[in-house]
């Protein structure tokens, strides 16, 4: 009997995505014969590791091996289940999924708390994914998984800014030029960022033609950023487009892109990224430059400034932290005065380790686990499995700042687990292909160099990046707070009677499923979600977007009582 089984079985292994080696001559991406070669003379970590680009392989070595491997941050992804001794992959993980499969209610908390599955779980009990910067063989019916890549941090000691601002420009230019794809339409998201404003000056800069770009807008307070996308779109001459998503957008499409998806996804921007590439696919468009990652590379993400504010508590004296300040305002009636217990909520924060201290607006931690899920689901999950991973992911990072190694972990949860497969699958159903150059091998190398005060110096977040970048984006956009394709779903869920009743319908079907409380939908509905749509919003998306995943793929689906 063959130890392997592809789905279909006539269809070949995966082979997806474009990678690359330094000694490929031939162009395009490696085929499964470079692969097998590459595995072979080098090993398979080693192999995996020289590799640049986004990939997910599945390569027969013909020695009665075969070598799984996907690249550092997931871009591409792949699935496998291990039946009697026998291998089969895909792309999806509900390609190798039966009809008699159990769902994983691990998997069904992970997604609650994070908003999508964190490798290697997947929502089926007998499918698993292979993580971000990992590899696999399978051999003699077994199914051996490492990790062959680590994020190593060496930050320069006497960095030179012109040295390496100059370098880092020629990066850029390099790593959009690799990622613009085959001939044709030369085009990008445009969200008005600073990452997607500027693939879309480089486009122009490196093809000598201005790019085609893509903007979504939103007719909601505190939610559109067309402007911003229209200034860049102006400072480099771009072929613009704009679309702006409404209510109806969404009834219309939020059952079919949950239904879509191999598994329950809870990034709501998946949405307006799915109406931007509908647009440019019916404008010609077959391949999208997307400007996902700097913020995770460079310091952008405000999240970062909160966790040093949290860390300045760490240099006061150890004696007057213990001695005075908190007891002090660890005191119940310090806690209870309007003025003072911001005091006591910082040193709480302060006070709790790293990546724990991440979670501290959780929303399902928020809200209560015991309040949201019945006791049948808790009963059956362990509700300390996602800080373990978290935990897990803040150690294998070798960086000795607290700031490097919150990129590392952002590196796997906001990008290979959230952001990458939002704007990958958005764009898939819309039969567009994708690429992101700004986490291309060369710059992730770069930024592993660059001191933390060069990502955030003081309280600024990407310094370099926009210090670089000064003079060829606009000063506006230097200076806006990110933002991207934000989904202002909690707000028109309140004020458009279809979404309205979508998401009413949705939330209390899924109470009759026994995952979740039915005395947590209804005030969730009728009290909370009016009071504070952008807020409760959030649950509202995720539990109406795994009801309709769950329509689609398991509408039978129950927790036994």
């Amino acid at each position: 009997m063959s130890a392997l089984l592809t789905i279909p079985e006539t269809r070949p292994l995966p082979c997806t995505g474009d990678a690359r080696w330094p000694e490929m001559t031939h162009r395009g991406a490696a085929s499964a014969a470079d692969w097998r070669d590459a595995v072979l003379r080098h090993g398979p970590a080693a192999a995996a590791e020289r590799a640049d680009g986004g990939f997910a392989v599945a390569v027969d070595l013909g020695d009665d091996r075969i070598f799984l491997a996907v690249d550092r941050f997931a871009e591409q992804t792949l699935c496998y289940r291990v039946d009697g001794g026998r291998l089969q992959v895909a792309t999806r993980a509900d390609l190798l999924a039966g009809p008699g499969d159990a769902l994983d209610h691990q998997a069904l908390f992970d997604y609650l708390y994070f908003h999508s599955i964190p490798a290697p779980r997947t929502v089926f009990v007998a499918v698993r994914r292979l993580p971000a910067g990992h590899c696999a063989v399978f051999q003699q019916g077994k199914l051996t998984v490492s990790r062959y890549w680590t994020p190593a941090f060496r930050p320069l000691a006497q960095p030179s800014f012109d040295a390496l601002r100059d370098e880092f420009l020629q990066l850029l230019r390099e790593a959009v030029r690799r990622r613009l794809g085959g001939e044709g339409q030369v085009a990008c998201f445009l969200s008005g960022g600073t990452d997607s404003s500027t693939v879309a000056g480089l486009i122009g800069e490196v093809t000598g033609q201005p790019a085609s770009t893509y903007s979504i807008g939103f007719e909601a307070q505190g939610y559109d950023e067309m402007a911003y996308a229209r200034i860049a779109a102006r400072r480099f001459g771009t072929d613009h487009h704009e679309y702006y998503v409404t209510p109806d957008d969404l009834l219309r499409h939020m059952p079919e892109v949950a239904a879509w998806q191999d598994q329950p996804f809870g990034n709501s921007s998946v949405l307006p990224s799915y109406c931007c590439a509908r647009v440019a696919h019916a404008e010609g468009v077959r391949h999208l430059v997307a400007g996902d990652g700097g913020d995770e590379l460079f310091g952008g993400n405000a999240r970062y400034a909160t966790q040093r504010m949290f860390g300045v508590y760490e240099q006061v004296p150890s004696f007057l932290r213990r001695g005075v300040l908190e007891p002090v305002f660890g005191s119940a009636v310090v806690g209870r005065t309007p003025l003072l217990k911001f005091g006591s909520g910082y040193i709480r924060h302060a006070r709790t380790p790293m990546p724990d201290r991440i979670q501290g607006h959780n929303l399902l931690l928020r809200l209560g686990a015991r309040q949201v899920l019945t006791p049948g689901f808790l009963a059956g999950i362990d509700a300390e499995g996602p800080l373990k991973l978290q935990r897990e992911v803040w150690r294998y990072a070798d960086a000795d700042g607290e700031l490097d190694r919150t990129l590392a972990y952002d590196w796997r949860f906001t990008l290979a687990e959230s952001d990458l497969p939002k704007v990958r699958d958005a764009t898939r159903m819309a039969g567009i292909d994708v690429a992101f150059p700004l986490i291309d091998r060369q710059l992730l190398e770069f930024s592993l160099k660059l001191p933390a005060s060069y990502k955030l110096r003081g309280m600024k977040l990407r310094w370099f990046f926009k210090e670089a970048l000064r003079g060829f984006l606009p000063d506006e956009i230097l200076s806006k707070k990110k933002h991207g394709f934000g989904l202002p779903f909690g707000v028109w869920a309140v004020k458009h009677a279809g979404l309205r009743a979508l998401a009413e319908d949705a939330l209390r079907s899924i109470a009759t499923r026994g995952l979740v409380r039915r005395d947590f939908v209804d005030p969730l509905l009728s009290t909370h979600l009016p009071a504070h749509p952008g807020y409760y919003g959030e649950m509202v998306w995720i539990l109406t977007m795994l009801e309709l995943w769950l329509r689609r793929h398991q509408p039978e689906f129950r927790v036994p009582a």
